[in-house]
């Protein structure tokens, strides 16, 4: 006999099989953990830009670097075009402020980037990034 809380399309009827609805989230203990969690991630994605469980966005994390100047991390999201890094770096090296670290990730036709800075970036470097063809949304954190 096979008990089953997953049920798959082709053990369905079958007289050795039992199968049985999956309700794991549904007890309130569950619900207290997934609300706890997603305050968690929510609070996650304010302060540092790190997305998880998102429905449009790729999950992304980055460590905060240690010893970064305070509110020197961008969170860029963007059009997932190419030469979107190298427009976006550029704009930063030419203001010559140091990549520390950085990660970019994309789905579909959105891409998502978290840059750490050695410095504090001008409103005129975060205007030119926000003001760039294909750029949806910049942010410091």
């Amino acid at each position: 006999m096979y008990v089953s809380d997953f049920p798959r399309h082709e053990l369905i009827g079958r007289d050795d099989v039992i199968l049985m609805p999956h309700i794991g989230a549904s007890t309130a203990e569950a619900e207290e953990n997934c609300a706890i969690m997603a305050a968690e991630q929510l609070k996650d994605f304010l302060e540092n830009g790190n997305i998880r469980n998102s429905v449009n966005y790729p999950p992304l994390f980055l460590d905060r670097v240690p010893g970064a100047a305070a509110g020197t991390r961008l969170a860029i999201s963007n059009r997932n075009v190419p030469g979107m890094l190298g427009k976006i770096l550029s704009i930063l090296a030419d203001q010559d402020i140091n990549v520390i670290d950085m990660i970019n990730k994309s789905r579909d036709q959105i891409a998502y980037n978290l840059i750490d800075l050695a410095t504090t970036p001008s409103e005129a470097a975060i205007a030119a990034i926000a003001d760039t063809e294909d750029v949806i949304k910049v942010t410091v954190l």
